[in-house]
C-alpha cells in the first residue's frame, strides 16, 4: 500500500472532518495537501491547484510566507505561551491591540482577544448582554441575526447564523432571531436592486417592533454574506441598516471574519459600506491562517461601560490574546503595509479581477456573474433567460466543484452558486489563470450535466 493510501485510510478511520459527509468520503478518498506557495496548493501528486478561496477566506497574504513563520519561532522560542488572565499580559498582545485599533474606524479603539471568528461571535453576545445590563435595560437580549448567514459553528454562532441545515441539528438559542437576506439574484422578483434593498432592510425596523424595542439588543451581519454565496447587498440596504439601528439604539454589529484585512480594499468591509458598527467581529485573515486568532473590536460607546463597571467581565478563554498567534498578526500586519497590498486591491488587482470576473456572465451556464473586491460568485442556471436552475436530481454545483479541481483550481460550490476569495497577492497573470480555468470547468460542467 501507497503512502497516501495509508494516509486516506488511517483519515478515513480516524478522523471526522468539519461539514463533511464522511461515507461520501470514505468513497471519494481525502485528497491531501503536501504543500504549498503562493496562491497554488500541491496535493501529494505535485500537481499544482490554484487556490482561490484563500485556504477558508484566510490566507489573503498566500503562502509560503516565511516572514510570518520566522515571527511565530522567534516568539516561541522567546515566550511560547502565558496567559492574559490575573493582570497580565503579554507584549505581542499589547501591540497588535495598538495596531489593531488604528486599523479600525476611529470610535472602535478596543479589542478582546478569542481563537476563532465562531468564538468572536459568542464574545459579542456577551459584551452585548453585559452592555445593557449595566446601561439599567436588563431585558435587551435578543439578538436579530439573517437568514443564510454564517457566523460560526458554536451553538451560539450556529444559533446567530441562518442555515437550515446546521439549525436541523441542534437546538438553538431562543433570544436570537432572523430577518431575510439581501439576496437580489435569488429572492430579489420583479423589484429593482435599489427597493429590494430598502425593502429587505426594512424588515430590521419590522422586527424591533414586533419584539419591542426594549428587549432587543443588537442586529448581526456579515457586510457580504461569505459562506452564504457571497451575497452583495443592494446599495440602498447598508444605509437603512444604519439608520434604523440608530433610531432605535440597537447594537450594530459587522461580522468581518471573512471581509476583513484588506479583501475590498480597505482594513474592514464597516469602512467600504461607511458604517460605525459597535463591534467588529474578525478572524481568519489577520494571522494569514499561520496561527489561530479571533477577537472582537469594540467602540468606545460600549468599551467605556463596560470597563468603568467595577467588577469583573466574567468572560474569557486560555489562549486570549497567545503571543504566538499575536506575533503571526503582527507580521502579517507588516506585510499588508510593507507591500501595500490594501492600496493595491483597492486601485489594481480587484478593478482587473472583477473585469474579468464579470466575463463569466457571457458562459452558457452562469445567470449573474457578481463580484466586489476580491470576493466573486456566479449564479449556474439550466436557462439564462428565465434562471431557471437544475433539478435537484441533476445539481450543478457539485459537479462544477469537482470539475474544477479536475483543471487545478479550488472554487467553492454553495449550493448551485460557485464563490471565490483569491488570495490579495494574486497577479494579473494568475487572474487570467483563474478564468480561463474557471470557464474551462464550466465547459466540463455543462458536458456532463448534457451527459
Amino acid at each position: 500500500m501507497s503512502h497516501l493510501s495509508t494516509l486516506q485510510q488511517l483519515d478515513s478511520k480516524h478522523f471526522i472532518h468539519p461539514f463533511t459527509d464522511h461515507n461520501a468520503l470514505a468513497s471519494a478518498k481525502t485528497r491531501i495537501i503536501s504543500r504549498a506557495q503562493g496562491i497554488y496548493i500541491f496535493e501529494q501528486n505535485d500537481q499544482p491547484i490554484l487556490d482561490a478561496m484563500s485556504g477558508l477566506w484566510c490566507c489573503n497574504l498566500g503562502y509560503g510566507r516565511t516572514e510570518i513563520a520566522d515571527a511565530v519561532s522567534a516568539q516561541l522560542n522567546q515566550l511560547a505561551f502565558y496567559n492574559s488572565f490575573f493582570q497580565c499580559t503579554t507584549e505581542p498582545a499589547v501591540l497588535l491591540s495598538k495596531r489593531l485599533s488604528d486599523l479600525a474606524p476611529a470610535h472602535i479603539n478596543t479589542v478582546f482577544y478569542t481563537n476563532s471568528g465562531s468564538e468572536a461571535n459568542d464574545t459579542m453576545i456577551r459584551f452585548s448582554h453585559r452592555y445593557w445590563d449595566l446601561k439599567n435595560k436588563p431585558n435587551k437580549k435578543i439578538i436579530i441575526s439573517r437568514k443564510n448567514g454564517y457566523h460560526g459553528s458554536t451553538i451560539a454562532g450556529a444559533s446567530l447564523g441562518g442555515m437550515s441545515f446546521m439549525h436541523q441539528q441542534f437546538k438553538g438559542l431562543d433570544y436570537i432571531h432572523h430577518i431575510d437576506q439581501p439576496y437580489w439574484f435569488g429572492e430579489g422578483g420583479d423589484l429593482t436592486p435599489e427597493a429590494f434593498g430598502l425593502k429587505i432592510a426594512q424588515q430590521l425596523e419590522q422586527k424591533i417592533l414586533e419584539l419591542g424595542v426594549d428587549n432587543v439588543a443588537a442586529f448581526v451581519a456579515e457586510p457580504i454574506q461569505g459562506a452564504g454565496g457571497v451575497i452583495i447587498p443592494p446599495a440602498t440596504y447598508w444605509p437603512e441598516i444604519q439608520r434604523i439601528c440608530d433610531n432605535y439604539d440597537i447594537l450594530l454589529v459587522a461580522d468581518e471574519v471573512i471581509c476583513g484585512f484588506g479583501r475590498l480594499g480597505t482594513a474592514f468591509a464597516s469602512q467600504y459600506f461607511n458604517i460605525k458598527p459597535d463591534f467588529i467581529c474578525f478572524a481568519k485573515a489577520v494571522t494569514n491562517g499561520y496561527q489561530p486568532l479571533g477577537g472582537v473590536l469594540i467602540s468606545d460607546r460600549v468599551s467605556d461601560v463596560v470597563k468603568a463597571a467595577g467588577d469583573d467581565f466574567a468572560h474569557g478563554f486560555t489562549y486570549s490574546g497567545h503571543p504566538a498567534s499575536c506575533a503571526a498578526a503582527l507580521a502579517t500586519l507588516d506585510i499588508l503595509e510593507k507591500e501595500q497590498i490594501i492600496e493595491r486591491v483597492k486601485n489594481d488587482t480587484a478593478p482587473y479581477f472583477n473585469k474579468r470576473w464579470q466575463q463569466l456572465a457571457e458562459h452558457p451556464l452562469v445567470g449573474e456573474a457578481r463580484s466586489i473586491g476580491m470576493l466573486g460568485a456566479i449564479e449556474l442556471v439550466q436557462n439564462k433567460t428565465t434562471n431557471a436552475r437544475f433539478p435537484d436530481e441533476q445539481a450543478a454545483g457539485p459537479v462544477c466543484r469537482d470539475k474544477c479541481v479536475e483543471v487545478g483550481l479550488i472554487m467553492r460550490a454553495v449550493g448551485e452558486t460557485m464563490v471565490v476569495a483569491p488570495p490579495l497577492v494574486i497577479s494579473h497573470q494568475e487572474i487570467d489563470d483563474l478564468f480561463n480555468k474557471a470557464w474551462q470547468a464550466l465547459d466540463l460542467t455543462a458536458q456532463q450535466l448534457k451527459e
